[in-house]
C-alpha cells in the first residue's frame, strides 16, 4: 500500500498542473477575443468620426462658413477608456485612436481625412460629447476635435 500513495500524489500533481494551464489558456484566449472586438469598435467609431469630419469639411468649403458638431460617443469601450486625436503632417491628415488613457505616438489605428486639411485637437472618453470644429482660415481647412463640455 504505500507504493500506491506516492503515485497517486504523482498523479493528483500531473493533473493539476495540466489543469492549471488548461485553464490559463482559456483566460488569455477570452482576454485576446475580448480585445480584438473592442478593437473592431474602435474603428468603427474612427471611420464615423473620420466621415463626419470630411462631411464637415465639404461644407465648410462650399459655403465659408464655420461648422460646428457635436457627436454623441460612448463612455467606454468595453470597460475601457479610448482616446482620439487628430493629426497631420505635409502630405496627410488621419484620425487615431487607442485604448487607455493616454494617447500613444504611432499608434496604428488610423482613418485618414481629404488632403489639405491642417487637423488637430483631442478627445478622451468619459468626458460627453465630442465636438468637432470645422472652417476656412485664410484660404487653410482646418479641422478640431475637442470634449464638447470644454475639458
Amino acid at each position: 500500500m504505500p507504493s500506491i500513495l506516492p503515485g497517486h500524489l504523482y498523479t493528483f500533481a500531473a493533473l493539476l498542473a495540466v489543469s492549471s494551464l488548461l485553464v490559463f489558456s482559456f483566460m488569455v484566449y477570452a482576454g485576446t477575443a475580448r480585445t480584438s472586438s473592442e478593437i473592431r469598435l474602435l474603428n468603427k467609431l474612427l471611420d464615423h468620426v473620420a466621415a463626419d469630419a470630411s462631411e464637415l469639411l465639404n461644407i465648410a468649403l462650399t459655403v465659408n462658413a464655420t461648422i460646428e458638431r457635436q457627436l454623441q460617443m460612448p463612455s467606454a469601450i468595453g470597460n475601457q477608456q479610448y482616446w482620439l486625436r487628430l493629426r497631420n503632417d505635409s502630405s496627410s491628415a488621419w484620425l487615431e485612436g487607442g485604448l487607455g488613457a493616454t494617447p500613444i505616438e504611432g499608434s496604428e489605428l488610423k482613418a485618414y481625412l481629404p488632403n489639405g486639411a491642417f487637423v488637430s485637437g483631442s478627445y478622451l472618453s468619459g468626458h460627453g460629447s465630442a465636438k468637432l470644429t470645422c472652417f476656412l482660415d485664410d484660404g487653410i481647412l482646418r479641422v478640431q476635435l475637442s470634449s464638447a463640455n470644454g475639458d
